[in-house]
């Protein structure tokens, strides 16, 4: 006879297993209870195991008594509020723009911890159903406010076919040791052209988790932009499913991480029918003692003939006790394809610097020079100026940062 032993709970499961209790969740707290949070065991956090690393858990969020001062500012967006995983009130939607609400979660039912931890406790979700060419960019301004506290939020968001938007999602709130947990879902319908960033900007104590899923009907265009640059330790999951043919998807992210940092990007890219495309382009940037975490995986289905998809990532260190990990996956059943990744790691270019050191620049400021164009490569990947302009102020931002 088998006897299964049971898993001991560090501090942070407990606390999560109360709070699914709490709200009648009691099949994803036994659950929780029977396997824990992902270990170095699971492939897909082998690199971020969160049992190790998630400490202290904040109460659950209640409302939000006072509201900090938006991240970025984008001139002419049409802003959402959603604060502590609540979707407050907005001004009247600009023509294309259907602003509205869906109970609990929007994510898909998948085996990941994140997702079934927003299943289980996320109240509302903001919904979007967007069409025609929609004029202003789109600003969700997720927060976590007031004192630390553990907020379950999420964004549904439908782009008609035929139709054009930008949107980005910001994650930011008051100076506390926050947690939150963001699922993101975007679906474009033929011809759909979609521009969709999430920029992590929350305290430096915080925890931030996202996931955001992709569906791509025929011939949409999709170009996703993710920027972790705030939390202490963050994941963001991100999925994409290729559903219609002539659907061609850009995938952009950055790392960036100092102090004793940890922040991963996790990718999962199916291509399913034929005659698709895309490409991946993920950097990380470290220093101090931050560890990054790329792990990248495009599966291409047996009748997904002509696919063309390749990934990228580059790593810069900027100490000797910075991390960079990489794990880049291909799995494909068809047999017509064009596929690769590739991966680099490294410090700066000395060559480079005493090309600027000789033409009278400081090291320190040849330096940020060389880091600066590094990173800008990811802003230049959105087209809208004011969006541009207020990720470049990201950016500018981690480069000041004391480390």
């Amino acid at each position: 006879m088998n006897i299964q032993t049971p898993v001991r709970l560090s501090g942070a499961e407990e606390s999560l297993v109360a709070q699914l209790e709490s709200v009648g969740a009691t099949d994803a707290a036994e659950r929780l209870r029977g396997i824990g949070l992902p270990t170095r065991r699971i492939e897909t956090y082998h690199y971020t195991d969160l049992k190790t690393l998630l400490g202290k858990i904040p109460p659950l969020a209640g409302a939000a008594e006072a509201m900090s001062a938006p991240a970025i500012d984008i001139p002419g967006s049409y802003r959402i509020v959603v604060a502590n995983g609540v979707v407050q009130s907005a001004s009247t939607a600009p023509a294309g723009i259907i602003v509205g609400k869906v109970a609990g979660s929007v994510l898909t039912t998948r085996d990941d911890a994140l997702v079934r931890l927003n299943a289980a406790l996320a109240s509302e979700s903001l919904n979007l159903e967007l069409s025609g060419s929609v004029d202003p960019v789109i600003h969700v301004d997720h927060r976590m406010e007031g004192d630390a506290v553990h907020v379950q939020s999420g964004t549904k968001i439908h782009v008609a076919s035929g139709s054009t938007a930008t949107i980005i999602e910001t994650v930011s709130g008051s100076n506390a040791a926050h947690m939150g947990n963001l699922g993101s879902y975007v679906s474009l319908g033929d011809h759909a052209e979609v521009t969709h960033i999430l920029v992590d900007l929350s305290a430096e104590a915080a925890t931030h988790f996202a996931t955001v899923e992709y569906r791509l009907a025929g011939s949409a265009q999709l170009r996703s932009v993710v920027i972790n640059a705030g939390a202490h330790l963050a994941r963001t999951n991100v999925y994409a499913e290729f559903a219609g043919e002539l659907a061609h998807g850009d995938f952009f992210g950055l790392n960036a991480v100092d102090t004793d940092e940890h922040k991963d990007i996790t990718i999962d890219i199916t291509h399913a029918v034929p005659n698709t495309t895309s490409t991946e382009l993920y950097k990380q940037v470290a220093r101090g003692r931050g560890r990054a975490v790329f792990q990248g995986k495009i599966n291409v289905a047996q009748d997904a003939q002509k696919t063309d998809a390749k990934m990228m990532t580059q790593g810069l260190m900027l100490s000797e006790e910075s991390e960079i990990l990489t794990k880049p996956e291909l799995e494909i059943f068809a047999d017509d394809v064009v596929c690769g990744h590739g991966a680099t790691c490294g410090d700066l270019n000395e060559d480079w610097l005493f090309y600027l050191i000789s033409r009278g620049i400081p090291r320190d400021e040849a330096e940020t020079i060389l880091i600066r164009a590094f990173l800008e490569e990811i802003v230049e990947a959105v087209e809208n100026e004011y969006v541009a302009e207020a990720l470049s102020g990201v950016v500018e931002g981690w480069l000041k940062k004391d480390v």
